[in-house]
Parts: C-alpha cells; sequence; structure tokens
C-alpha cells in the first residue's frame, strides 16, 4: 500500500483500523476476528454476521479529493458512512480535524455533521415541498440563521453552480442533473470542510456527468474543500481524485496516486480493474526519464525542457512539434533526465520505460 500520510496539520480525514460487522453478535465476531483471524466467509458462517467494512485506514489530506472505490458490495459506500459516524464502528477511530468522531456525544456530533460535515447522495436528498432556494438554504435554517443571510448564502451558492434563475422552481421542475447541482449547491452554501459524496453523479448520462465532474473539478479547486468521493468507475476516480483507495470485499487493498494505481497495481483485482484505461492522460514524466548519466548521455544544445509534471500527451505533443530530445526539469529547475522517443514508446506500452 502506498503511503498517503501527511504531517498531523496537513491530516483532515484521519480512519483507523476501522471495522464493520453488521449482525446481533458483532463484538462476538469481532472479538473472534482478533483472536481466531477469521475470514469474512467465516465470521458469515460462525455468528451470521455480515463483515462491511474490515481494517481499513486511510488519511486525507486538507483539500484534497480522496476517491473511493470499488464495485458494488466492495464496502465503499459503508466506509464513508463511518466518517460522519451515520455508522458505528464495530472497532477503530475517525479523526476529523482532530476530533475523535467516534467518541462524540450526540449534541456534538449534531453540531459536527451541521456545522464541518457535508453530504451529497446519489439520490440528490431534495425535498419536494420546498424550493430550490429553500433546499439550498436548508444546513443554514437548521443552525438558526437569519432568513435574509441564508437566502443570500443559498443565492451565491446556486451562482457557483449555473442555477443563478432557478431558485424560485421545485425539484419536480429540474433536470437530473441539475437537481445533483442543487445537492452540490446545498453543500456549499453549508460552508462545511469536508464533503463526502456518495456516487452523485453515477445516476446521471454520460455526458451530463463528464460535464458535473468538471465543474466539480474546478469548484473543489476553487473553494479547497477537502473531499472523499465514493464511486465504481475507474475512469472518474482517475479523473477527480488526487489519491484513490482501492475496495474488494470489505478491505482497502491499494491506496495510491491515479499514476500508481494505473502502473503499479497490487493485485490482479486492481490490474483488472486499470487494464482497459488510457495511460496517455496519467503518466508524468517523472516516470520516464533515463539519468543524465546513463544512455540518454550529455543534454544537446536544441533539447526542450520540460516540467516532470508533464503527462505522456503533453511529452508525445511536444516531442512532435519540435523534434528535439526532451529533458525533464525538476520543480527548482534543475534537470532530472532525458526522455528519448523510445521512452515515450514504451510509456505508451508499458507505462515506464522499463518495460
Amino acid at each position: 500500500m502506498f503511503d498517503t500520510a501527511g504531517s498531523a496539520s496537513d491530516v483532515m480525514i484521519d480512519l483507523r483500523n476501522v471495522w464493520k460487522i453488521f449482525g446481533h453478535r458483532s463484538q462476538e465476531a469481532m472479538q473472534a476476528v482478533r483472536e481466531r483471524k477469521l475470514t469474512k466467509a467465516e465470521v458469515l458462517d460462525e455468528f451470521d454476521c455480515v463483515v462491511g467494512v474490515a481494517d481499513a485506514s486511510f488519511q486525507v489530506k486538507k483539500g484534497e479529493i480522496f476517491c473511493v472505490m470499488g464495485l458494488s458490495g466492495s464496502g465503499k459506500s459503508t466506509l464513508v458512512r463511518h466518517i460522519n459516524r451515520l455508522l458505528e464502528p464495530t472497532a477503530g477511530q475517525v479523526i476529523v480535524d482532530g476530533q475523535d468522531v467516534t467518541a462524540l456525544r450526540p449534541k456534538e456530533l449534531a453540531d459536527m455533521r451541521n456545522r464541518k460535515i457535508a453530504m451529497v447522495f446519489q439520490d440528490f436528498g431534495l425535498m419536494p415541498h420546498r424550493s430550490v432556494r429553500d433546499n439550498v438554504a436548508m444546513p443554514l435554517e437548521i443552525r438558526g440563521v437569519a432568513q435574509n443571510a441564508r437566502w443570500q448564502a443559498a443565492q451565491n451558492a446556486l451562482d457557483l453552480v449555473e442555477l443563478s434563475q432557478w431558485g424560485d422552481k421545485y425539484a419536480h421542475e429540474l433536470s437530473g442533473g441539475m437537481q445533483q447541482r442543487v445537492g452540490l449547491a446545498r453543500a456549499i452554501a453549508a460552508d462545511a470542510k469536508v464533503l463526502l459524496m456518495d456516487e452523485p453523479f453515477s445516476a446521471l448520462d454520460p455526458l451530463i456527468r463528464r460535464q458535473l465532474q468538471d465543474e466539480f473539478i474546478a469548484l473543489a479547486s476553487q473553494m479547497g474543500k477537502t473531499t472523499v468521493f465514493i464511486t465504481h468507475g475507474l475512469d472518474e476516480a482517475v479523473r477527480i481524485g488526487d489519491h484513490i483507495a482501492v475496495m474488494r470485499n470489505g478491505e482497502i487493498v491499494q491506496t495510491g496516486t491515479p499514476e500508481q494505481i494505473i502502473m503499479e497495481p497490487a493485485d490482479s483485482y486492481v490490474a483488472d480493474f486499470v487494464a482497459g484505461i488510457s495511460r496517455i492522460n496519467l503518466i508524468r514524466a517523472h516516470s520516464l526519464v533515463s539519468p543524465l548519466d546513463g544512455p540518454a548521455g550529455p543534454i544537446p544544445p536544441n533539447a526542450l525542457r520540460m516540467p516532470e509534471t508533464a503527462t505522456l500527451k503533453e511529452l508525445i505533443m511536444a516531442s512532435v512539434a519540435h523534434d528535439a530530445p526532451l529533458v525533464i526539469d525538476r520543480p527548482n529547475g534543475e534537470p532530472l533526465g532525458m526522455i528519448s522517443k523510445n521512452d515515450l514508446l514504451a510509456g505508451i506500452i508499458h507505462g515506464t520505460n522499463d518495460g
């Protein structure tokens, strides 16, 4: 598993060895798992309990988008519901912005859900008897914010999601994509530090889904919110996520950047996920370089300088346009290495110049 840990001041969400076992004998089952290392199947057979999440740990840094992906039944939606404690963990800790969510009393928990964590669901969750503006303003109404102030906040949020003129409409008057925008606007108006998004775009048509993905990426960058984004699609996770956790049977089997997941799958399950995805926009220059004192030799005078974050696509386009050797620079401007046309071909075929 790749290490995504940061310093304590950088981390917004910290899941530590979280377990969720469903069933009347869940505590007995948990003890048996610890003492006898029972498998998921053995827990079901012996205790009639279902392991929904098994020993899950990860950290999410402030301001990043962390995607949790897996097939249906992998445990990803169960896992995200522990962050705002919609589900009680059988074991483990959940730390959000320095607070142990698992130790909060009911009033403290309600306050955290209302002020610090906002959730966007797949089914929109809009109140049909409320206008769009009232739906967006609802978290602020719960806090007791005055009507004028909450309506202004709602209007600002609607402006951000390009629904400025729809505040007086009702949910049934909006398309599915527009309703999902309303759900996102509600989370924005709440001004929470953390957004939890449970497959928010999966029910939409592909074209609308991609448009909303693009809009969300732009909004996330603008607002700097910490986001946990649940999806069953690798393409969506790769487009949106700074880091990705891949789940199977309640376990996190790999965590890493999109590039790491694509280029270094932890097992055959992850490899099957990534087999059909294009690498051209994922692989970056630092994965393809040859050292300057190696086969690439000295820097030619006509070399084109490119940053180490340049994608394979950008490198190919630059190589075709300039027909010159590519020298890859570190962030401080020092040369990291060179990339030849053979390296680019190897990147297309294999993902790195190692073959």
